[in-house]
């Protein structure tokens, strides 16, 4: 009997320890699993400025009915460049990223916006462009701050 409890004992410390271990190992951003040398460093990781941008607010490419967004953006940088240090509305660079923004989001359409994947997609299309348009911002993330979708 006391082998029994020796055993699950064992067995219970053993799984609690390889638990820890696993979950520490997830909380290290950027190390992969297996004890490689090599790191991995994810978008968020050379984030080193977030720039906020107002609201937008546009007519969907809806055919069948007026459909609006109204959407927050945050863009996460990599660098500012001297012409955006301090107040970014103010920057040369802000109507060309509005404009992309703008481009982007009216090409959309409601039913796609919705879908479970819609707003995964329009992030990846809007960093694409961007990245694309305004190289200078060094734009590593997109995040929505809001998001309403009218039909």
């Amino acid at each position: 009997m006391i082998i029994a409890i020796v055993v699950v004992m064992v067995a219970g410390l053993a799984g609690g320890a390889g638990w820890l271990l696993s979950r520490k190992a997830s909380a290290e951003p950027g190390k992969k699993s297996g004890g490689g040398a090599h790191t991995q460093v994810s978008s968020e990781d050379r984030v080193t400025a977030v720039v906020h941008l107002e609201s937008f607010v546009v007519n969907l490419a809806d055919t069948d009915q007026s459909a609006f967004l109204r959407v927050g953006i945050d863009l996460g940088v990599g660098k500012l460049p001297p012409e955006a240090q301090g107040d970014i509305k103010n920057s040369p660079l802000t109507p060309k990223v509005r404009d992309c923004v703008l481009g982007i989001l009216s090409s959309w359409r409601s039913d796609a916006l919705l879908a479970s994947d819609g707003r995964d997609k329009l992030k990846q299309e809007l960093l694409a462009a961007l990245r694309k348009r305004v190289p200078e911002l060094d734009i590593q993330e997109v995040y929505f701050t809001e998001f309403l979708v009218q039909r």
